[in-house]
């Protein structure tokens, strides 16, 4: 349940889309005069080999292309970051490689491409079934367009996830349990359900400011979370993480790397990474603005703009908030060696009998009633 300490999971960050979505506070951006695909690959590559040489004789389990769109990147551009990652680090035998894609005929075009060059996961972005939704939340594909991609990716790629955003404005419990049913009929053993919230500097943000924008408050919001908890178990489909749902052996060994604490480096502008060199852990951030960063590296090998050296105690405050996300739940032990101190056991003990955390032995988990009051939760633990 835990990650070995040598074990590296690769975060490739694609920053460029063909629009920017009114919900998205990621770092992407559009650039109509087009990208220079070989150029910003070739600084990718660069910051990998930077990160090889801080800590030589790793292990990479998993690589993750985010972005803003991986799907847009050309295939050849793939396959030729993860020969370089091959010939940096030894890989695991069943390494996951994952890429987001957008499910517009146009990138579902390139799945084939994508395969040969060594993904074996997608991550499809339909976000809704709705084809008002979709124009709600600037989508640039159409119901049908959504579920062909799909589709074609199940026929290509060994594993698959489908993903949607629920709580959006107008939805109804009715209506957000026949989408998902009809979801559920679609997914082959994964599926990302993402409850919308509203992001500061988003185009959302200033519609909803404005009171332009109405999404369901938290008592609907709250309904909608219970229909997608009761249908995906129904499906087979374990609530393993607070928004990802799996049969056993379909869960992301990506995400779950994230979530367990584990090291990571970030490539690519905006990425961020955990990656400890010697005795220390890292937290590193990499310049957002894409040409920017691509200047930093061309000059310098990295796009670095921050590297905070973390404390043990940090580490185990950022532990505690990323594994009580997971079904799971921490290894009090480690959590104890990091901060220096146990948790305390009267904070445990209270929040058990209100029933939103259990104690196993030396994990600790929270309830299904306490993950949907998970921030109060993780609060109260930390505090």
């Amino acid at each position: 349940m835990t990650c070995s300490e040598r074990d590296l999971a690769i975060y490739v960050h694609w920053p460029f889309c063909k629009a920017k979505c009114p919900y998205c506070d990621f770092n992407s951006h559009v650039r109509h005069q087009g990208v220079d695909s070989k150029r910003f690959t070739e600084a990718i590559a660069q910051e990998l080999a930077w990160f090889a040489a801080q800590d030589p004789g790793r292990r990479v389990t998993s690589i993750f292309f985010g972005g803003g769109t991986p799907s847009l990147m050309p295939p050849s551009m793939v396959g030729f970051l993860l020969d370089r990652i091959a010939s940096l680090w030894d890989s695991a035998p069943d390494i996951e490689a994952t890429l987001e894609a957008n499910p517009t005929s146009t990138e579902a075009d390139n799945f084939r491409g994508y395969r040969a060059a060594g993904i074996n996961r997608v991550s499809v972005g339909v976000q809704a079934l709705d084809a008002g939704s979709l124009r709600v939340l600037g989508r640039q594909h159409g119901v049908d367009e959504a579920l062909a991609a799909y589709r074609l990716a199940v026929k290509i790629f060994p594993r698959s996830s489908f993903d949607l955003i629920y709580a959006r404005p107008g939805q109804t419990r009715e209506s957000w349990a026949a989408e998902l049913a009809r979801a559920l009929s679609e997914q082959q053993g994964h599926m990302s359900l993402y409850q919308l919230t509203i992001e500061p500097d988003t185009a959302f943000a200033r519609l909803h400011a404005e009171g332009k924008l109405a999404i369901p408050g938290d008592e609907a919001g709250t309904a909608l979370y219970e229909v997608t908890q009761d249908l995906t178990a129904k499906a087979g489909l374990q609530a393993y993480e607070v928004s990802n749902h799996a049969r056993p052996g379909e869960e992301s060994r990506h995400n779950l790397h994230y979530w367990r604490y584990g090291d990571y480096a970030g490539v690519g502008p905006g990425a961020h990474s955990r990656f400890t060199i010697g005795a220390q852990k890292h937290a590193i951030a990499t310049e957002k603005h894409p040409e920017n960063w691509l200047k930093r590296v061309t000059a310098t090998g990295n796009g670095i703009v921050s590297d905070e050296i973390l404390s043990g105690p940090e580490q185990a405050d950022e532990m505690l908030l990323m594994g009580m996300r997971v079904s799971e739940g921490i290894d009090l032990g480690r959590y104890e060696r990091l901060a220096g101190r146990p948790l305390g056991q009267t904070r445990i003990d209270d929040l058990a009998a209100l029933g939103l955390v259990a104690q196993s032995g030396r994990r600790l988990k929270a309830t299904a009633k306490g993950r949907r009051l998970l921030n109060a939760v993780i609060g109260e633990l930390a505090a």
